[in-house]
């Protein structure tokens, strides 16, 4: 009879290129998932209801995988530091095996687990699994982790990448009479977002799962990885790869996208091409920096990075942040993201930059409110992606240049031209002439005949009175 061998995911919601779930089916054919629904997580005030339904459609898929394969994916709901070594021990499971994380809570998440365990004596197994290279493997000579970007790229991508790994398949399941017994210490059936209270009710950007994942990779290293370095800034565009929240759940191992966007760099057949690739490999670099951030400095999750931001004289105006949430601050690009946001989950990145730099800079609000409002809409919500972006907005991170600020009209002449993205997402104004709304300087009876608002705010003014503050604080 086989060794029982339990796999617990979290953010490795596969079982391809799964470098944990590999090594666990290497040490018997009998391996097992576990999830487990935790409270800690659940209760936070920072849920979106689109990430959930994200999440749940993604572990439905990854039941019906294991199902396939002979095994099966087991349910808990429960603080993991008590459920995961009760079903281990129920099971006289030889090991348990999973995947680091890089957050903060996941740290402390994991280590009482895998102390628990130990006391139990099971065996513990955890490997490094969603970034091509782990914190620590990209230093500065000195030996210390990299606080800006462009060095980070630079090793980072000297570094050679390994293969995908090997997708389980030939698993043992549980006999009944282990079912029985799992049923006994907590294993439950697996909800669905609504049975949890997270019900999204509009349609999901990209279907969850596995198999959604990996069409969605096939489709842009097709297609728009070609172009991306021209397209990705336009909004009204689709030129990003909507891999995100993929990437974020582990619907799909970091190594086969690595893999997609090698070979697509490889049958390139020019210059040009090669460079759209490569500026699509240095987001991958991106993610991965910002989450080497999150390792090494778990602070930047409570609170910014630069000093001088520590008791920054934000206005904090609740009226401001309200009509920045709604999309109703009268400027058009702005409003337009907002909706967006609201309506499917998701946001272009070129305006997340837009939208928070004008809640920073121009409503002069502590940049926290606005990463959270994030947190709370976003289906592919991170927090080391929207803490870096969001600080990098801010200019309160790890940033070379900190003060960038954004005007908003130049931004929606640059990036949309014809207006194409604002009409989209603010039907209410989408028989204005073209110039206004790029300009946002909509005459007032325009604005009054359609019920757009004015603007909330002075560009101008705003972006002088932040400098003012900035300077102050610096010095």
């Amino acid at each position: 009879m086989s060794d029982l061998i339990i796999f617990w995911h979290r953010r490795d919601l596969r079982l391809a290129d799964n470098i944990g779930l590999a090594a666990a089916r290497q040490q018997s054919p009998k391996v097992v998932g576990v999830f487990c629904f935790d409270p800690n997580i659940l209760k936070r005030d920072d849920i979106a209801l689109a990430r959930v339904t994200y999440m749940m459609g993604c572990l439905q898929d990854l039941q019906q995988r294991y199902h396939q394969v002979g095994s099966q994916l087991l349910i808990l709901h429960d603080e993991p530091s008590k459920a995961i070594p009760a079903v281990a021990v129920a099971l006289q499971a030889k090991a348990v095996f999973f995947n680091w994380d890089v957050e903060p809570y996941s740290q402390k998440r994991d280590q009482l687990v895998s102390e628990a365990l130990q006391e139990k004596g099971i065996a513990v197994h955890p490997s490094w699994d969603q970034l091509l290279h782990a914190p620590g493997e990209i230093r500065t000579n000195s030996g210390e982790p990299y606080k800006v970007y462009t060095p980070f790229w630079k090793k980072w991508q000297a570094q050679s990448k390994n293969d995908p790994v090997e997708t389980l398949k030939d698993a043992e399941a549980l006999t009944k009479k282990e079912q029985e017994i799992a049923s006994s210490v907590g294993v439950v059936d697996l909800l669905t977002a609504k049975d949890l209270g997270y019900a999204w009710d509009n349609e999901l950007l990209v279907a969850p799962g596995e198999q959604a994942a990996q069409e969605t990779l096939e489709l842009f290293c097709d297609r728009a990885i070609n172009d991306y370095q021209e397209q990705r800034n336009f909004p009204g565009v689709d030129g990003t790869s909507k891999l995100s929240a993929a990437l974020k759940f582990g619907a799909i191992g970091i190594r086969t996208v690595w893999q997609a966007a090698s070979a697509a760099y490889s049958r390139s057949r020019s210059d040009e091409t090669r460079d759209n690739i490569k500026t699509w490999q240095q987001e991958l670099a991106w993610r991965e920096f910002y989450q080497h951030g999150m390792y090494f400095f778990p602070e930047l999750a409570q609170g910014p990075y630069r000093e001088a931001f520590q008791d920054f004289p934000w206005d904090d105006d609740s009226e401001l942040f309200q009509a920045w949430c709604e999309g109703k601050t009268g400027y058009p690009i702005v409003d337009a993201a907002m909706r967006q946001l609201d309506q499917v989950g998701w946001m272009h990145n070129r305006c997340r930059m837009i939208v928070a730099s004008f809640l920073t800079k121009d409503l002069l609000i502590n940049w926290q409110w606005g990463e959270k409002y994030f947190m709370q809409k976003l289906y592919d919500g991170d927090l080391s992606a929207n803490n870096g972006g969001w600080q990098w907005s801010a200019s309160s991170g790890m940033d070379p240049k900190p003060l960038r600020i954004f005007n908003p009209a130049s931004q929606a002449q640059k990036y949309d031209p014809e207006a194409e993205y604002i009409r989209q997402w603010l039907p209410e104004v989408s028989s204005l002439d073209t110039e206004y709304l790029v300009t946002g300087k909509i005459p007032e009876s325009e604005r009054e005949a359609c019920g757009y608002p004015a603007p909330i705010v002075d560009h101008k003014k705003r972006q002088q009175e932040f400098k003012r503050r900035y300077q102050q604080q610096k010095n």
